[in-house]
């Protein structure tokens, strides 16, 4: 590929309309490939939650989780939460416990095998160590702006 700027140039262009930039691209395309296959971004995650947990979480353990996610909001989530039930993906207790149903279980497969994909087409040409190295540096990013990430 054939970058923007020189090095020289690159070392002094705005992380943040860089990091703008690389949010955008990789979103909208992982939410366009998700509405592909009739799923919402948040809808995966919830699905992701419930599928890997080891031990049954409930839906404020998986709304606590998830609730900061790209701005979501908990109201958002507590939406798409219901529409995981609604389409027969998941099922909910009256304790508020989530289980996966089979056709759940088929769904969470399918997503997770898309979602395989698009983690390799993201990564193409890009090694572990670039990587590592980026998340690395976005977060001391954050944390010398005094931002907050999820992990926080």
């Amino acid at each position: 590929m054939e970058y923007s700027h020189t090095d020289a140039e690159l070392i002094k262009q705005p992380i943040g309309y860089w990091s703008w930039a690389a949010y955008k691209a990789v979103v909208t395309r992982t939410r366009g490939a998700l509405d592909a296959i009739g799923t919402t971004q948040p809808q995966w995650w919830i699905l992701a939650q419930v599928a890997r947990a080891d031990t049954v979480k409930t839906r404020e353990e998986v709304s606590r989780i998830l609730r900061d996610y790209l701005d979501e909001g908990r109201e958002a989530l507590e939406s798409e939460m219901d529409r995981t039930v609604t389409q027969g993906w998941i099922t909910e207790d009256a304790e508020g416990r989530l289980r996966m149903t089979a056709e759940g279980r088929a769904f969470y497969d399918k997503a997770a095998a898309l979602q395989a994909e698009l983690w390799a087409e993201r990564h193409a040409d890009v090694s572990d160590e670039e990587y590592l190295t980026t998340l690395k540096v976005l977060q001391r990013l954050i944390h010398n702006t005094g931002g907050r990430a999820w992990h926080h």
